[in-house]
């Protein structure tokens, strides 16, 4: 049944359920007089809620993401990516990770303030920082409530390194803080493209741009002198599979200088979300893919194990890294992403101290 012939179908929203939260003992349901419940559901407007974290840089040290610094100053993301792992983040606040993570986003006011404050320290050294290590720094909100953008001033004012994620236009916005930046060799754009099958995107991730619309995003980021990479993420064995040359190619046409790829997972809440997304949004091939992403995994949707989670194994993932390493090396030959400088950091307030 497609979108158009299910009338409980959340049009604008990824996720159609609102799965319970392993951290919590009450759960909403809907009580009929016949005695039958079922969840409560309801396709409500996105809500904003207020954090005044201490600390704004999360570092992990886990295995295939070593030292990895990031600042996600939204938690929740209204963009509705059914396979995001970073709705399981969303239970740690109380909320689901179904609808809730799309319709009730976590907004750090402060933190610019504790950026600056953070690169303070006594002894900091400068290390690339990542944003959106976890929801899109420029999901829909931050056209409005700008945090990104003062964060961007504070990595400016200090003369310090920093690398976006994101698959939102939203970024051009700030064109003019990243190419100084990037004019420094202090800035790097990761554009993630999913797929450029329209149809396909309004399932899969209702609430961002189009395929073409981040097309353009890399060629006018590129034509400012901010190097980009594309980044083909995450890849569904069975639904966006088959694009990854397609990608690569408009990509590095537009001007990327590199691209990187993750396969699917499905871990913890998300599995069960997905499955009960892909049953309603592809229900003749939803049990084909959701094999082809456990042959990926170990036999399960599921998967920890580092090294083997973001990549995968066995011969589906295999045909996936020959036909990811085959674009790059058709596409995207002799080019790179060019180092960042470490040595333009400028501690104490973002000057540097003078002698006399």
């Amino acid at each position: 049944m497609s979108h158009a012939e299910n009338d409980d179908f959340f049009k604008g929203r990824g996720a159609q359920v609102n799965t319970h939260n392993k951290f919590l003992k009450n759960k909403y349901v809907l009580d009929h007089i016949e005695g039958l419940d079922e969840q409560l559901l309801e396709n409500t407007h996105t809500q904003l809620f207020e954090e005044t974290p201490k600390k704004i840089v999360s570092i992990s040290n886990s295995p295939d993401l070593s030292h990895f610094h990031s600042i996600n100053p939204y938690q929740g993301c209204e963009h509705g990516c059914i396979y995001c792992y970073a709705r399981n983040s969303h239970e740690y606040f109380g909320f689901s990770a179904g609808l809730d993570f799309e319709r009730k986003i976590i907004v750090k006011r402060n933190a610019a303030e504790l950026l600056e404050k953070y690169f303070n320290k006594k002894g900091y050294s400068p290390i690339p920082i990542i944003l959106s290590g976890n929801t899109d720094c420029y999901q829909p909100i931050e056209r409005k409530l700008k945090i990104t953008r003062a964060l961007l001033e504070v990595f400016l004012k200090y003369r310090h390194p920093v690398s976006i994620i994101t698959k939102n236009n939203v970024v051009l916005r700030d064109i003019d803080i990243l190419s100084e930046l990037a004019s420094m060799r202090l800035a790097h754009v990761n554009v993630s493209i999913t797929t450029l099958n329209e149809s396909l995107r309004q399932k899969l991730e209702p609430r961002t741009v189009t395929g073409m619309s981040r097309l353009a995003v890399i060629q006018k980021l590129t034509e400012k002198g901010i190097p980009c990479r594309v980044m083909v993420a995450p890849i569904i064995p069975g639904l966006n599979s088959n694009e990854i040359p397609d990608i690569i190619k408009a990509a590095a046409e537009r001007g990327a200088v590199d691209a990187g790829f993750t396969i699917v997972r499905l871990n913890g809440a998300i599995a069960e979300i997905f499955t009960d997304w892909i049953n309603k949004a592809f229900p003749d091939r939803a049990e084909k893919v959701l094999n082809m992403i456990k042959a990926c995994h170990g036999g399960n949707l599921n998967d920890s194990e580092f090294g083997r989670r973001m990549s995968g194994e066995g011969h589906i993932a295999q045909s996936i890294h020959q036909l990811y390493r085959m674009a790059c090396v058709r596409f995207l030959a002799g080019r790179e992403m060019p180092g960042y400088d470490l040595t333009l950091f400028t501690p104490k307030g973002g000057k540097q101290t003078c002698m006399f």
